[in-house]
């Protein structure tokens, strides 16, 4: 008797936890969670021990952000200063290109991006190079 009581405390506990998680669940209250931009094929070598890869002024670079990037949130810039950007769109990416200012040859620069998703988060990310004399 004592087991027959106790599976039925058992399924009784189970069958009330159940219950209550469902109404725990509203398809009103799903938050829709924010993806970073993604930042693909950045296309100048960066700087890098023992390759130390330089790169000209004035040389043309470009990478690809995801399709969820707000495009009007996109800013790169060189030492603090915003750099002019062409952006091309399709239905998977965009594309954003740029050239190094000549002001940067025979110097280090980090190349730094901004950008927002369209849902309001945010990502940066960076790319070190050396700009040759």
């Amino acid at each position: 008797m004592r087991v027959n009581h106790f599976v039925q405390a058992t399924l009784a506990v189970a069958l009330l936890s159940m219950s209550a998680s469902s109404y725990a669940y509203s398809a009103g209250e799903v938050e829709e969670t924010c993806k970073k931009p993604q930042v693909r094929e950045f296309s100048l070598p960066t700087y890098e021990e023992p390759e130390k890869i330089e790169v000209a002024a004035e040389s043309e670079f470009s990478f690809k952000l995801s399709e969820w990037t707000d495009p009007s949130t996109i800013k790169v810039t060189m030492k603090d200063q915003l750099v002019p950007v062409v952006i091309e769109s399709n239905s998977s990416f965009y594309k954003v290109t740029a050239k190094i200012p000549v002001e940067y040859a025979g110097k280090f620069v980090r190349i730094n991006l901004f950008s927002k998703a369209i849902l309001g988060c945010y990502d940066q990310k960076g790319w070190l190079i050396k700009v040759s004399e």
